[in-house]
């Protein structure tokens, strides 16, 4: 919002693992005027009762909601790329397999190029360069730096 003025018709693209950061932002994105894309693995989708409840909601608030395994389909017209740890706590046992289920999510410039033409980049962190290369990290699209401070005073 600080960043575009407004949330109202952006297109937010989740790339990864169908996990709780996900989950908030599938139950809010309609709720706030935002067209929702979600790319993540075979076996790694969101919760299947927040993605009935997103599907309620996109078609109450009149927004658009896609569940693909493909990155690309997703990062297409996104105004917003979004990733997130692929490996949280608890899951550590399982970091082999998850590299390997998660491989070609690596947010990218190449992800990007399908995106809309003022396309940013969030992450709540700590990132690792397997989910978003440093390219995309460091580059003036990327908003985390703004996104950490202002979680700061959320919280």
């Amino acid at each position: 919002q600080e960043h575009y003025g407004g949330l109202k018709g952006l297109t937010i693209t989740w790339i990864g693992d169908g996990n709780n950061v996900l989950h908030s932002i599938m139950t809010s994105a309609a709720k706030l005027g935002m067209h929702l894309r979600i790319a993540t693995p075979k076996g790694f989708e969101p919760d299947l009762r927040i993605t009935k409840i997103t599907e309620q909601n996109s078609k109450e608030y009149g927004t658009t909601l896609l569940l693909t395994t493909d990155p690309l389909e997703a990062a297409d017209s996104a105004n917003v790329l979004v990733t997130d740890t692929w490996i949280s706590m608890g899951q550590e046992e399982e970091k082999k397999e998850r590299l390997k289920a998660f491989k070609g999510y690596q947010i990218t410039m190449q992800t990007a190029k399908s995106a809309a033409s003022n396309w940013t980049f969030l992450h709540c962190l700590p990132r690792k360069p397997e989910e978003v290369d440093d390219e995309v990290f460091y580059s003036p699209r990327s908003l985390v730096f703004q996104e950490a401070e202002n979680r700061k005073w959320t919280i």
